[in-house]
């Protein structure tokens, strides 16, 4: 026997069977669609929690604005002319906001809230208070590029109670 002939002699090439090919190209559509679900899912709940923190944090907007509004009503029952009204106004967010200090930055925001009070103790028009809000937030996110609301979200650690 010659090494040529102790090798097996190769099989002729069997022809595809179009069954087993069409069957992996079906199983190869199911794996995409897979895929595609699973990405889909993905995006959906990455834009539902973007959405629903979007929905929350203007949700805890509205709810202090008319809540500083409130107060700031309240406060400027019984004040007789603008002046006093601004001071009032600015007393409360003051007093809201927890500054027992002053700095550059806390005396600018007292200035440029001081018309909300104004515009809400003369009430020229039903608008006129709320638009002195909005141009206050809008002045506050532009030169401090973050929502004036954010002001109200900082942190008071507890005090430990001492007992003599």
């Amino acid at each position: 026997m010659s090494p040529e002939t102790d090798l097996p002699i190769p099989a002729p090439e069997a022809a595809p069977d179009p069954a087993v090919e069409a069957r992996a190209a079906v199983l190869a559509r199911l794996d995409a669609a897979k895929v595609a679900a699973d990405v889909a899912e993905t995006a959906y709940r990455a834009e539902a929690a973007r959405r629903t923190e979007e929905l929350a944090r203007e949700r805890a907007h509205a709810w202090r604005r008319a809540d500083l509004m409130r107060s700031l009503a309240t406060a400027l029952d019984g004040i007789g002319d603008a002046e006093m009204a601004a001071a009032a106004g600015q007393a409360l967010l003051r007093a809201r906001l927890g500054w027992s200090d002053d700095s550059e930055a806390r005396a600018e925001v007292l200035v440029r809230f001081a018309p909300v009070a104004v515009a809400l103790f003369e009430m020229e028009s039903e608008a006129a208070p709320q638009t002195a809000l909005a141009a206050f937030e809008d002045w506050y996110a532009t030169t401090r590029q973050s929502a004036f609301w954010y002001l109200f979200e900082h942190y008071l650690p507890d005090t430990p109670l001492v007992d003599f």
